[in-house]
């Protein structure tokens, strides 16, 4: 059951554009030395390095890997947001906002965890 749920939840995150429910990635407390691939096809996206606890309940990241990841505006709420996808394969990632730490990039990118697999720098 476990291994049907997660390619569920990220075939609805990443074909759907869907969103994980919070606090549910066990992604989103991994602050191991690595990178974040795209689950769908292994496309560097972000570094544990740009890593930090927004307290949102889904992994942020206050940048990205340049050219790895595209943007483009949704409005599946009623307002526009910056949508997120990998630039390889377009799977959706989640979205980014301006509320990011100020000593860095100001930017959040809140991405779902299902969207995302981990490579430990020692892999």
């Amino acid at each position: 059951l476990g291994d049907v749920y997660k390619r569920q939840l990220q075939y609805y995150v990443m074909r759907k554009e869907g969103t994980e429910p919070a606090f549910s990635s066990p992604l989103n407390k991994n602050y191991s030395p690595g990178t974040y691939v795209c689950a769908a096809c292994d496309t560097p996206l972000f570094l544990s390095t740009n890593k930090f606890n927004s307290g949102t309940g889904w992994p942020s990241f206050d940048r990205e890997i340049k050219g790895n990841v595209f943007f483009s505006i949704d409005y599946v709420i009623g307002m526009a947001r910056t949508e997120e996808h990998c630039a390889n394969c377009g799977s959706h990632l989640g979205h980014v906002f301006n509320d990011g730490p100020r000593k860095t990039t100001g930017k959040r990118h809140c991405i779902n965890g299902a969207s995302l697999k981990f490579i430990a720098n020692n892999e």
